[in-house]
């Protein structure tokens, strides 16, 4: 009589290999259909120093005085949490500062909130010094667009950006 001894060791040897097997393509196959990441910069050049415009843009919720685009600003908590009402009425973006320099004036927010077709947002908005009295501002935000949204999501933070430069350099246009 010949008796067959099962080797448990070698059973969950085979069963965690599976296991993984299993796991790696699952996530090969999401990685497959996930939207590539994307980033958006731009920048202007603006009259004053840069204590002077981030005196301007520096505060959280300052946004409400130099973005076109913002009725109201509300901000809760440390670190903060700003709530943005646009000036159409209905838009509303809720964003956590996630990074502050006052000293390197800079400042980093994520959306917690907004309309926009994206995951992932996380922008910053820094003044670096340019020569004797001058100053350039960068806005830069890197995202996840929806599935087949780059396109409008790209075109939604250029014009947002754009219009909040062109304000932050008019303001101090000699």
């Amino acid at each position: 009589m010949t008796h067959t001894v099962l080797e448990p060791r070698g059973w969950t040897v085979r069963l965690t290999a599976g296991l993984i097997l299993l796991a790696l393509c699952l996530i090969a196959a999401v990685s497959a259909q996930a939207a590539p990441a994307a980033s958006l910069s731009r920048s202007a050049e603006v009259d004053a120093t840069p204590a002077e415009v981030w005196a301007l843009i520096g505060p959280f919720c300052a946004i409400e005085k130099w973005h076109p685009a913002i009725a109201s600003c509300t901000e809760e908590g440390n670190p903060p949490t700003r709530t943005l009402e646009a000036k159409d009425g209905k838009t509303e973006f809720v964003e956590p500062e996630v990074n502050r320099s006052d000293e390197e004036h800079y400042y980093s927010y994520a959306f917690q909130s907004s309309p926009f077709p994206v995951t992932d947002y996380m922008a910053t908005i820094r003044v670096v010094p340019k020569g004797a009295d001058h100053s350039i501002v960068i806005w830069n935000g890197s995202y996840v667009p929806n599935a087949g949204k780059a396109e409008e999501a790209n075109k939604l933070f250029a014009d947002i950006y754009e219009a909040g430069l062109a304000s932050i350099k008019a303001h101090f246009s000699r």
